[in-house]
């Protein structure tokens, strides 16, 4: 089994041929990423690849683009790793590989969230990964890193609602940490974790928790937080003292 790993940086493993040709050339390993997640999974049409990833070709010599990077793949991962459908279809034979993110995914939706988790520690998916040229790739790219990076938050915050049931608050409150920084910018999620630290007993962490993101919010986009969050602040400190 070929091993794809797109969660940090991308490595291949498995089969005894070299992966260089495929790690070393971004549009061949876009080609794959993109065969390997776009969904619905399966076959994709040939005009939505070369779409994505050579805008700047003509259509003759952006099709001969993507057979040559079709051709990298076969000869790096086996000629039974990627089929073809007619003229106009390319995929990723069922079962030719195994890959974190789908993996990751699967173990989301099965609730099995301390495995997802296990599966993202290496980071987010392909993160500095660019392609000049290639807008739309880089747009569908971003959308599939923030999806991904979205499930690790809620798989975080799923492993310390389970361990606040089991008034675990030092393990809750360590995942519900987690949890607000994979979501730097959702208030919501940052609403849940001061709130489920405060039950636990820790205004402290809560209020640590709000400084940072209220420092990063107006670092970033010269704002304040909420009022319904800043309300949840003055009761924290008022609490406190």
């Amino acid at each position: 089994m070929i091993e794809l790993r797109v969660l940090g940086a991308a490595e291949l493993q498995g089969s005894a041929d070299d992966h260089a040709a495929i790690l070393t050339q971004s549009k061949v390993l876009a080609t794959l990423v993109f065969l390997t997640l776009a969904t619905p999974h399966g076959f994709h049409r040939r005009d939505r690849i070369i779409g994505l990833l050579w805008p700047e070709l003509d259509q003759e010599h952006a099709r001969a683009a993507l057979r040559k990077a079709v051709h990298v793949l076969r000869r790096s991962l086996g000629n039974d790793a990627i089929e073809v459908r007619g003229d106009e279809e390319v995929g990723i034979a069922p079962g030719a590989l195994w890959c974190d993110a789908l993996d990751f995914t699967a173990a989301f939706e099965t609730k099995r969230y301390a495995r997802a988790l296990e599966l993202y520690r290496r980071g987010d998916l392909l993160p500095g990964f660019f392609l000049p040229q290639a807008g739309e790739f880089e747009d569908w790219l971003a959308r599939e890193r923030s999806a991904l990076r979205d499930l690790a938050s809620a798989a975080a915050w799923g492993l310390a609602a389970f361990h606040t049931e089991g008034a675990n608050h030092t393990v809750a409150g360590r995942y519900a940490r987690q949890a607000a920084a994979l979501a730097p910018t959702d208030e919501r999620v940052l609403r849940r974790v001061m709130q489920l630290l405060r039950r636990g007993g820790d205004r402290a962490g809560a209020l640590h928790v709000y400084s940072d993101f209220a420092h990063r919010l107006a670092r970033d986009h010269g704002a304040l937080p909420s009022g319904e969050t800043q309300q949840l602040v003055a009761e924290l400190r008022a609490g406190a003292e």
